[in-house]
């Protein structure tokens, strides 16, 4: 049996990102104005988890793409992928690059790590689900976190504080 299922974007969606990508991607237009290209994820998760859905929904309309996996054994994952037990949250996030987003992380955190791209790090986390991260919402409760950078040797540090609601969804 495969360590993973996989699901895709349907075929039609593939297309009209590659073929927008062809005409507005590489267009002067977009250069001049700084686009980038789509981040990519492939994102493992628990297939009975509602929050995972909620917070893929979250990032793609951030512009973000994700490749959904269900898997059966996630720890197994998580530590192939250096992402220590007490950092650990619900689902999975790998970039193409190979920088792994654990958990409920705000789309600006994403954008501004892949920006400054630490060849120190191995991603980021927000370790277990707070209320009121993104995917995690609750009514209007919130609970502060952390946005935690970890780095290949093992060891963290603070990259992000989220005090509020409005800051967490942003």
């Amino acid at each position: 049996m495969p360590f993973f299922k996989h699901t895709y974007l349907p075929k039609q969606l593939k297309i009209a990102v590659i073929f927008g990508l062809t005409i507005f991607g590489n267009s002067p237009y977009a250069i001049a104005n700084g686009a980038q290209a789509p981040v990519i994820f492939d994102v493992y998760k628990n297939p009975n988890c509602g929050c995972c859905e909620k917070w893929l929904t979250y990032i793609n309309q951030r512009g973000f793409i994700t490749h959904s996996h269900n898997v059966e054994n996630l720890f197994s994952l998580k530590q192939e992928k250096g992402i220590p037990t007490a950092y650990q949250s619900c689902h999975t996030a790998i970039s193409s690059e190979g920088y792994v987003f654990e958990g409920h992380i705000p789309a600006k955190y994403i954008q501004e790590f892949l920006t400054k791209r630490s060849p120190n790090a191995v991603g980021l986390s927000v370790p277990a689900m707070p209320v009121g991260s993104p995917g995690m919402e609750y009514q209007d409760k919130f609970r502060p976190y952390q946005v935690l950078l970890l780095k290949v040797d093992g060891t963290t540090e603070v990259f992000a504080q989220v005090n509020s609601l409005e800051e967490s969804l942003r």
